[in-house]
């Protein structure tokens, strides 16, 4: 204590100060200190006191019996000094920011301060390091660390941060926990690990329980299947620690957190299809069927493996494949079945086997099937042991608890399965030899009223209650059963008896739920029997019992507080067997059936018939309805299906417009070009007639004036038939304009028979194109004779000089002619080009429904074709006066007929020139 007074500045002398002010001044002096001496030593200071105290008040109270009170004042001083640390939120981050240091001796006391004070202040400190910069990033460097002292202590302030708190939870799954952990559990050989195996996995409980992100991380990340190997136990199951029972029991509480009734049903089911892929619950069901596994270890993995295949179709149907190592193989959901009606057998190991039976049936109509046809008599086989025998047998044994699991069993075989319900009723037992067989609901109804002769009072409360559980899930919604159960005539004053007598409190929950049980054959009943109509019923419900006390009898069932416990989940988890009274699923039914029962009791006949006839309208309403939105649903697809035709239509519509568009524009450019030329070829033709008389350069003999003159002719009347043709047809477009629509049939033979046309108009001018090469070869000869005659003596200079002239003009008017001819071709390639392109728009058109669509198409084409017409037309007068120029040229004068004849005997006396200068020769 003098090191003490020497380092505050006192002495012993005199008064001595409060441990209160020792501690104030020894605060100042560490917070205030400019020498780091200083400071030093008063922390060390504070050390010492601190111990010096806590051994006086280890003087003081030597006695054992105020170690609590020592305990709960030391954790309230705790709680103190914790909140006085955190009120200046600096101090953690401070703490944090220590953390960072790799010095062991400051690293390893911050964790253990850090845990301390997560201990103390949870929340609190758990707020302060959530707010903080990268704080639980730096807490999770402590599971890198190399030194095993910090990261096991890491472990444990992991575990103390992640209690009940989602964000941290969700920042240190992300932050790769799942990945470091099963490397650590790993490395410190699983389930045969020590200590540090059980802080890991308590960490990853934290992390994943009530955590749907984290727990879909998980199972996205893989990280189920690295723990199958956890489960791989050897033949030799003996000498098992108490460590790795722990650990195990630990695994198989993080296997069921996956696959918990709580979870959402879209990531339960999730996570047991990933069980079942990666053989998991091949694993687990090895260990279910294997020997010495201690007894805790099989009760935990029953309840593991319950889970995994509850609701799970796959799962479900694996189970039942699984065989128990035997001679013979059994089953293993026999040899379960066996353990559980074993009165033998510990308490909580029959719940476990409970609890799977149930889990295999839930949702599983084909495993219902399976059970129960087993008690079928056309597949039982005496030389072995089914599951029906179990449950009979331990249905009505003397066990009230082996009577309570085999009812609520066989309940589970037939929820919600309407099928399976009425198969039931075929079951007949042999009771006594020489006695008929009765029925298996007849003899649990002849059990339930002789099980007041038994001795106990609360396993006579048991066997009742689970007896009354079978009867009133077997009947529910099933008319046929109802009708079974009230054709015994002693089943009815039984229910009535039993309902109206005064008995003990235990006895109140059998009296509620023999109401709940009579109210299902009100309520279910179909009116086939006579004595026992829904009426009839009613009327023996006022006078034995009265309405009032029925419903007060019923309503007793839903305020017991064991079945306020068995309504929160599925699994059985009773403290004691005497707990044992109340189903999971029975409770559902309880809940739905009690307001219907009780409206249908205090119900009279006449509102009654008003309801049905109310619920008659109602069904007829809702049928009509129903059609009405088939109905409404048909006409919206059929309108949604229009709508996507009316789109397409207007959509090739805007193309077809857009094309039709384009093609005016080039029709009517064509059409500018044609006048263009045409006027270009009658100035030539003015300025060329003027030349007439230079054709009696050359002549021509009669027979080839006649043969021209016919062609022109031809030529001419082609034209006019062609004019009278383009004619008719701009008359039948006028008159299909102003019918509107005609059909598309005649639309469609109009204009194949404006195709025929065209193409016969284009063997014309093929054919005219032929007759203008022969001219052309005439003309050659007729130049040539005209090139013999000017060479002939005595020529005269001014032929010669014509001829010159001539041959000119001639050259000219055939660089023109050949100019038209490419100009021609250019219109022609943009009239095939046109035709290919309203072909295809025709094609488009075809589909569409809408005859006038169709219509507009084929006139529009029919307008093309009179283009095509138009065009010929004009080659045919390009034509016709290039022919008549070349007549010009060749000096015959076409109207004149005395013209032509002097032009003959010209031609004749060159021809005879020619054959003396040959003679000559």
């Amino acid at each position: 204590m003098n090191y003490i007074w020497e380092v505050v500045g006192r002495h012993p002398t005199g008064q001595q100060p409060t441990g209160a002010e020792t501690i104030q001044k020894l605060c100042d002096r560490v917070a205030s200190s400019t020498l780091l001496e200083d400071r030093r030593d008063a922390v060390r200071a504070l050390k010492s006191l601190s111990k010096t105290f806590a051994s006086y008040d280890e003087e003081e109270e030597p006695d054992d019996s105020e170690e609590e009170n020592q305990q709960k004042q030391e954790d309230d001083l705790g709680a103190q000094f914790t909140e006085k640390f955190i009120q200046e939120p600096d101090n953690i981050t401070l703490l944090l920011t220590l953390l960072e240091e790799f010095d062991f001796h400051v690293r390893w006391p911050g964790v253990k301060l850090l845990t301390a004070l997560l201990k103390s202040q949870c929340a609190p400190v758990q707020g302060i390091i959530l707010v903080s910069p990268m704080g639980v990033s730096r807490l999770m460097d402590l599971l890198a660390d190399s030194r095993e002292v910090i990261r096991n202590d890491g472990l444990l302030l992991l575990q103390q941060l992640t209690k009940g708190n989602t964000a941290i939870q969700k920042i240190v799954a992300f932050e790769n926990a799942f990945e470091r952990l099963l490397e650590i559990i790993t490395e410190e050989g699983s389930s045969d690990g020590g200590i540090v195996v059980e802080d890991c996995l308590l960490l990853l409980l934290n992390l994943l329980k009530n955590n749907s992100s984290n727990q879909n991380f998980f199972k996205e990340g893989s990280y189920i299947q690295k723990m199958k190997p956890w489960f791989e136990v050897g033949d030799d199951n003996s000498g098992w620690s108490a460590q790795k029972v722990t650990n195990l029991h630990l695994m198989l509480q993080l296997v069921r957190v996956m696959v918990s009734p709580v979870n959402s049903p879209g990531a339960t089911a999730s996570c047991q299809k990933a069980m079942f892929q990666c053989d998991l619950l091949q694993q687990l069901c090895t260990i279910l069927m294997a020997t010495g596994v201690p007894a805790d270890i099989l009760t935990e993995t029953i309840n593991t493996v319950s889970e995994v295949i509850r609701g799970s179709e796959v799962n479900q149907d694996y189970f039942a494949s699984v065989n128990a190592p035997s001679n013979p193989p059994r089953p293993a959901i026999v040899v379960l079945l066996m353990s559980m009606v074993n009165e033998r057998q510990p308490f909580v190991l029959r719940c476990a086997v409970l609890y799977c039976f149930q889990c295999f049936l839930y949702k599983n109509h084909k495993g219902q099937g399976e059970i129960v046809a087993t008690l079928l008599p056309s597949t039982i086989d005496a030389n072995s042991i089914s599951a029906g025998q179990l449950l009979c047998g331990g249905l009505f044994s003397a066990d009230s608890l082996s009577n309570w699991c085999a009812a609520v069993a066989l309940a589970h075989a037939l929820q919600d399965n309407l099928t399976q319900k009425e198969q039931l009723l075929r079951v007949q037992l042999a009771t006594s030899l020489g006695k008929p067989p009765v029925s298996l609901l007849q003899q649990c109804t002849n059990i339930l009223s002789q099980v007041p002769s038994l001795n106990f009072k609360m396993c006579r409360v048991q066997t009742k209650v689970g007896l009354l559980m079978l009867l009133c899930t077997w009947i529910s919604n099933c008319p046929i059963a109802v009708m079974h159960f009230l054709h015994n005539q002693d089943n009815v004053p039984f229910l009535t008896g039993q309902i109206s007598e005064n008995l003990g409190e235990d006895e109140r929950l059998v009296q509620g739920l023999c109401a709940l049980l009579l109210g299902i054959c009100i309520y279910y009943n179909d009116n086939s029997l006579e004595n026992y109509t829904k009426e009839k019923l009613k009327q023996l419900i006022e006078k034995r019992i009265g309405k009032e006390n029925f419903v007060e009898k019923l309503a007793f069932i839903t305020k017991h507080e064991l079945y306020s416990r068995a309504a929160q989940k599925p699994q059985p988890a009773f403290s004691t067997p005497e707990h044992m009274l109340f189903d999971h699923e029975f409770t559902k039914l309880v809940k739905e059936l009690e307001g219907m029962i009780t409206k249908a009791v205090l119900r009279s006949s006449e509102e009654e018939k008003k309801e049905e006839e109310v619920k008659k309208t109602l069904e007829q309403h809702d049928s009509i309805v129903t059609q009405y939105k088939e109905l409404i649903r048909e006409q919206d697809s059929q309108i949604n299906e229009l709508k996507e035709q009316v789109a397409l239509l207007t959509s090739q519509n805007e193309k077809l417009q857009n094309t039709t568009t384009q093609q005016f524009s080039q029709i009517q450019q064509h059409k500018d070009q044609y006048n263009i030329l045409k006027l270009k070829l009658g100035k030539d033709n003015q300025q060329t007639g003027n030349q007439a008389e230079a054709a009696h350069v050359n002549g021509l003999q009669p027979e080839e004036l006649s043969q021209l003159r016919e062609q022109l002719e031809e030529l001419q009347r082609q034209n006019q038939l062609l004019q009278t043709q383009l004619t008719e047809k701009d008359s039948l477009i006028t008159s299909l304009k102003a019918e509107g629509v005609p059909s598309g049939e005649r639309a469609t033979s109009e204009v194949t028979e404006l195709q025929k046309e065209v193409e016969l108009l284009k063997a014309q001018l093929q054919s005219q194109t032929a007759e203008i090469t022969q001219l052309q070869s005439e003309r050659q000869e007729l130049l040539r004779g005209s090139e013999s005659t000017a060479a002939a003596p005595g020529g005269d200079s001014v032929y010669t000089e014509k001829t010159a002239e001539l041959e000119s003009r001639l050259s000219a008017q055939t660089a023109e002619t050949q100019k038209l001819k490419g100009e021609v071709k250019t219109l022609l390639e943009s009239k095939e080009l046109m035709e290919k392109e309203l072909a295809s728009a025709t094609s488009t058109t075809a589909i569409m429904q809408a005859e006038k669509s169709k219509l507009q198409q084929e006139v529009q084409e029919s307008k093309k074709e009179q283009d095509d017409l138009l065009m010929l037309l004009a080659d045919q007068d390009q034509k016709i006066l290039s022919l008549k120029q070349r007549l010009k040229d060749l000096g015959e004068t076409i109207e004149d007929e005395d013209d032509l004849d002097s032009r003959d005997q010209f031609d004749d006396d060159d021809d005879d020139e020619e054959d003396d200068e040959e003679c000559d020769e």
